[in-house]
């Protein structure tokens, strides 16, 4: 097995990685920027080697001080996790050229898979139900397509993911400009203009299936997750099973996502994504060649450790389970904690975390990024955290997030804690009914919600305002404690 391995990322995902290297007793090694010398996934690991300034595209994004942070600390191996490179080909075949091993899928299937239109042929050729498209290439052409796929419509950015170089357009007059805008974002996030257009599905799931493979010809898939609860195409809510979902169209979905990897003989972790509509059919979005953020809620399902697998069949050895031998045992939810403000288009915030309380409890995992101290900045995603719940029922996994949520306190930073609080409250969500426009369609879930530090600064106004010639060491205990300070 691997003696050492770098890990190519950061925060939360960075320590989970870590987590297993240990149970596998492989040394790892962190490498962090100028914004992350004093972060927790610098102190989890083994080793831990400087490479450059904040902006990622001189530290976290640099093939050439990754590759050289790898050869000085003798690693045999990077794992990248999720964002940054861990989709880049480019990268994956840099690493196989300086005699590293890329833990994940081999360059050409992430070529394969990485360019939406290629994909969408691959998967045409393989059978795989598709949405109504056409080619993109120019407003022009655009416009042509959009006349045979019609209204309303996605363009997206053939080397996107994330949302990133995507825009809805629900009328002809407003195709021009979105091209426009669709097309610098991708340039800008990608390097590639290019563009496609998709028929929208309205009000459709979002539902994904997790599949693993070998080297050895063994692929499997690991159950379906619903992702639809998102906010600007992002996930933010997802679950594993897909609730409200039937045996039949389930186990089509399975089989699918499995005739999809085959098509790119996978031997890797990744994900078949498809979106479903309301009569039950459904049709493939994209295929994610890495490990997803949501992967741990499969894992609490399952028993079975996501990364674990990634390092083995990059190693060469085959999966050490049988998929007939894997049964999805009860209900897991993910919540994904962020740096940011729904009440602003959940719009990214900045600031020092200084309280930090995280829920615990049976069958409850928090996956966190940040500690006490922590200075969140705007140089990287708003993520800090994800907090998973595991229940028999759904009913009570739901219940387990809901008191999980309510014990989680971050201040000092806003986040999307009481939006995430809300949602989970919230009678649609509870009864499992809900699809990609749920936030859209339940606005009082991003209503502003006033923080504990906003709370005690009204109670101390009000107080004062009753009686202004109080003296403040005369306020009354409730208030002192509201205030942020300790009962005396």
């Amino acid at each position: 097995m691997f003696k050492r391995v770098l890990v190519a990322n950061r925060g939360e995902i960075a320590r989970r990685i870590m987590r297993t290297l240990r149970e596998m007793g492989i040394e790892s090694v962190a490498v962090y920027s100028d914004a992350d010398k004093t972060s927790s996934h610098v102190r989890a690991a083994d080793r831990a080697v400087h490479i450059g300034p904040a902006a990622a595209a001189q530290s976290y994004l640099s093939f050439e001080r990754l590759l050289d942070a790898a050869k000085t600390t003798g690693s045999d191996a990077i794992i990248p996790g999720y964002g940054f490179l861990s989709e880049n080909a480019d990268f994956a075949q840099a690493c196989q050229d300086a005699r590293l091993v890329f833990i994940g899928p081999k360059p050409d299937a992430i070529r394969r898979m990485g360019s939406k239109i290629g994909a969408r042929a691959l998967m045409a050729a393989a059978g795989v139900p598709l949405a109504p498209a056409g080619k993109a290439g120019t407003v022009e052409e655009a416009v042509a397509s959009a006349a045979q796929v019609g209204f309303p419509l996605l363009l997206k950015a053939s080397a996107g993911g994330g949302g990133r170089g995507m825009r809805r357009v629900d009328e002809p007059s407003a195709l021009p400009a979105a091209f426009q805008a669709a097309q610098r974002e991708s340039e800008r996030a990608f390097g590639d203009g290019s563009l496609y257009l998709e028929r929208a599905l309205s009000n459709a799931r979002h539902v994904e299936v997790q599949v693993v493979g070998d080297e050895h010809g063994n692929l499997v898939n690991l159950f379906e997750r619903d992702c639809s609860i998102q906010r600007r195409h992002q996930k933010v809510v997802e679950e594993t099973p897909a609730p409200l979902l039937s045996e039949e169209i389930r186990q089509n979905l399975l089989r699918t996502a499995q005739l999809a990897a085959r098509q790119v003989e996978y031997s890797s972790v990744g994900t078949i994504e498809f979106l479903l509509d309301h009569d039950g059919r459904f049709y493939f979005l994209e295929m994610n060649t890495r490990l997803q953020v949501e992967h741990a809620i499969s894992e609490m399902v399952t028993g079975i450790d996501l990364v674990r697998q990634m390092i083995r069949s990059a190693y060469g050895l085959p999966l050490d389970f049988k998929r007939d031998d894997v049964k999805a045992q009860g209900v897991a939810l993910e919540c994904r904690v962020c740096a940011e403000d729904p009440s602003r288009g959940f719009l990214p915030r900045t600031g020092k975390i200084a309280r930090l309380v995280e829920p615990g409890g049976p069958f409850v995992r928090v996956d966190s990024g940040v500690q006490q101290g922590s200075i969140v900045g705007s140089d990287y995603d708003s993520l800090l955290a994800k907090v998973c719940t595991w229940g028999p029922t759904r009913e009570a996994a739901v219940q387990r997030m809901q008191r999980a949520l309510h014990e989680y306190q971050i201040e000092g930073v806003v986040t999307n804690l009481p939006f995430l609080r809300k949602v989970c409250q919230e009678p649609d969500f509870v009864a499992g009914r809900y699809d990609t426009s749920y936030i859209g369609a339940h606005p009082n879930v991003i209503e502003q919600t006033p923080t504990s530090t906003q709370l005690a600064a009204l109670a101390v106004a009000g107080y004062l305002n009753q009686k202004p010639q109080t003296r403040y060491r005369e306020m009354p205990l409730s208030d002192w404690y509201l205030a942020g300070h300790p009962k005396r």
